[in-house]
């Protein structure tokens, strides 16, 4: 199923390691796809390009880089998708469907999280994540979002935050805007590797309490690492 309506814009820094794997998988599809970076000094900008595909110039921050490729999309339908999160097989079906049915006009999309960490803690971790997103409505950012341009602006867009800018959108889009698609993402475990599961989940954790609880993002990611 091709994807003509469909833009997927990926915020980029120095996403050198983990990129080629989320291109090759984007590959084949009539999407509109391209990065915006926010200043890498790697191969990043140099790999997108070589995939035939735009890059924009941003200023840093993940949400700053993804309301800067909301503004460029050209497209009705947006997938917002992290440089290392891949989209697992038969993704382009499932996303195709999801676009294609009218009543999914007021709804979101996001991937089943899967990581590519080996072990029983790392599955412990696919299952936990995977519940939270359905029965407490709060995936992360790692898991790609789905999302038709027009309820994107009814919602107020895609904040220019440091960080968190993944928990803001889904709490404005709230729990019954909110679907798992029939699909899985795979995501690095490049930042689980360098700290361990536990640590990271528990910094994860310690993140969006204190975001919850008022302290500034731009505080919030000096301390997430």
């Amino acid at each position: 199923m091709e994807l003509e309506n469909l833009t997927i814009v990926i915020p980029t820094l120095n996403a050198a390691k983990s990129l080629p794997a989320t291109l090759a998988a984007l590959g084949g599809t009539e999407a509109e796809i391209f990065s915006v970076d926010g200043g890498s000094t790697d191969s990043t900008v140099a790999l997108v390009e070589a995939a035939g595909h735009r890059v924009i110039a941003s200023a840093r921050g993940r949400g700053v880089q993804l309301a800067a490729g909301v503004r460029a999309a050209s497209r009705e339908w947006l997938l917002l998708l992290h440089a290392d999160t891949v989209p697992g097989e038969g993704w382009r079906d499932v996303v195709g469907r999801f676009i294609a049915d009218p009543r999914n006009a007021d709804r979101a999309g996001v991937f089943r999280f899967a990581t590519e960490l080996p072990g029983r803690l790392a599955r412990s971790l696919e299952r936990t994540v995977n519940w939270r997103s359905r029965v407490m409505a709060l995936p992360y950012g790692d898991q790609g979002l789905l999302i038709g341009r027009d309820l994107l602006d009814r919602v107020g867009g895609v904040r220019p935050l440091p960080i968190m800018e993944d928990v803001d959108l889904v709490r404005r889009l709230g729990r019954d805007r909110l679907t798992m698609l029939e699909a899985t993402a795979v995501t690095s475990g490049e930042r689980y590797r360098r700290s361990g599961i536990l640590p990271r989940v528990a910094r994860n954790m310690a993140c969006l309490g204190l975001y919850y609880v008022g302290v500034p993002p731009s505080v919030i990611a000096r301390l997430y690492g």
